[in-house]
């Protein structure tokens, strides 16, 4: 059993922790006269008795946001990064062609397949773990001509590609609702927004001053990936980004920053300007100019487009619900904004699978179907919505609104 199958955020982890700390915060005035050495004994279990004590604490803050799910995620290791995919698409995803026999297999329940495979931007040069959901139909010869809407999936941190299969359950429910009729055929692009290590490594998915372009990564590079190697829409409306907490600031602000390239995004429990703290760190080295364009609602208010965005809060989370008024007083047309306050139910994963259901629901009314599409797989079609300027970092990933599916 490897790291990342290890759950520290259920109940049972926490009562274990609980009673440990127990333990060992009464064995300390039990023993206080009973050690031979008593500076050294009496030293020691007090210092265990604070440390699991503190240990204690932190799993049960933990089980509550589910902010780092298992062990693997804690440690910041990625020993399988295969986990809960089908098949291994290879580099680049060069041997998709000999997976699809697998998607066709499994096709004949009604079951899409979740691969793995890794992408090297070309912009950027950065490489990452990838999986990709096909949906059942991609491979059936009714459907060779083809090609369908993107829903991009931004894990949180500190997850990666794997815990959306594994945690999420995002596979099943795809499949659940593709083949009732509640969502359209859709390929789902599930990137790592972080890469290694994971641990106070939280790029919130922005071109960070002197640091990774992880905007141009997850935005250019992934789509001129996609549209040269998946058969998927190249226009803005067949494309959407999604995610939960961290994940939905991200959606939210690679929607409103490329408009030319998504027009849907879902923000669940998210917020809308990038955090600087202890795992995020100062992202922006004093650009004030870079911090202000990664500012979802100041973009809305400077540089409307149309584009249609869900945004759910909790509705205990005090947070969580000050963005969504922030977003509701910059939100004005062409911009579509939609929002849930939901009942109070914590920042966890329990929430996140709870509403789910309801939030790809909302998406099948919103992503585009399946069209008939012909030419190169890289063929892409011209965008109605002009890209607005975007301050130059100086890094690689600078985007002035360029396509790039070549």
């Amino acid at each position: 059993m490897h790291a990342s199958a290890i759950r520290i955020d259920t109940l049972p982890v926490v009562l274990v922790a609980a009673v440990l700390a127990l333990v060992c915060v009464a064995a300390v005035p039990w023993a206080w006269d009973r050690w031979r050495h008593r500076v050294a004994g009496r030293v020691g279990t007090t210092v265990l008795a604070v440390l699991m004590v503190v240990a204690g604490s932190g799993l049960a803050v933990n089980s509550v946001g589910s902010f780092y799910p298992t062990l693997g995620s804690l440690l910041g290791t990625s020993p399988n990064p295969e986990e809960g995919t089908v098949a291994d698409a290879g580099p680049d995803g060069r041997d998709l062609d000999r997976t699809l026999s697998a998607v066709g297999g499994r096709a004949a329940g009604n079951h899409g397949s979740l691969l793995h495979l890794t992408v090297t931007g070309r912009r950027t040069g950065i490489t990452r773990d990838v999986d990709v959901y096909l949906p059942a139909v991609y491979a059936a010869p009714d459907w060779a001509g083809f090609r369908f809407p993107v829903l991009e999936w931004i894990p949180h941190f500190p997850g990666e590609p794997r815990q959306v299969a594994t945690l999420y359950g995002l596979p099943d429910l795809l499949d659940q609702q593709i083949a009732s009729h509640r969502l359209p055929p859709t390929v789902v692009i599930v990137p790592d927004p972080n890469g290694e290590p994971r641990l106070t490594h939280d790029s919130e998915c922005i071109d960070a001053v002197g640091g990774d372009a992880d905007d141009t990564y997850l935005s250019a590079d992934l789509r001129s990936w996609a549209l040269s190697r998946l058969r998927v829409r190249s226009d803005r409306e067949g494309w959407a980004a999604a995610g939960w907490s961290s994940g939905g600031y991200c959606a939210l602000n690679l929607t409103v920053r490329h408009p030319q390239w998504f027009s849907v995004a879902v923000s669940m429990s998210g917020y809308d300007t990038t955090p600087q703290d202890v795992e995020t760190g100062d992202l922006f080295h004093g650009r004030a100019d870079i911090r202000h364009a990664n500012d979802v609602s100041a973009t809305l208010r400077e540089h409307p487009a149309p584009v249609r965005l869900l945004v759910c809060a909790d509705g205990a989370a005090g947070d969580e619900r000050a963005a969504l008024d922030r977003l509701r007083a910059a939100a004005a047309p062409p911009v579509e904004l939609t929002t849930w306050l939901l009942p109070p139910a914590g920042h966890n994963l329990n929430a996140v699978r709870a509403e789910l259901p309801a939030v790809l629901g909302w998406l099948d009314a919103q992503l585009g179907q399946p069209v008939d599409g012909t030419g190169p797989p890289g063929q892409v079609t011209p965008g109605v919505v002009p890209p607005w300027p975007l301050p130059d970092t100086g890094d690689p990933g600078s985007l002035h609104g360029t396509d790039t599916a070549t």
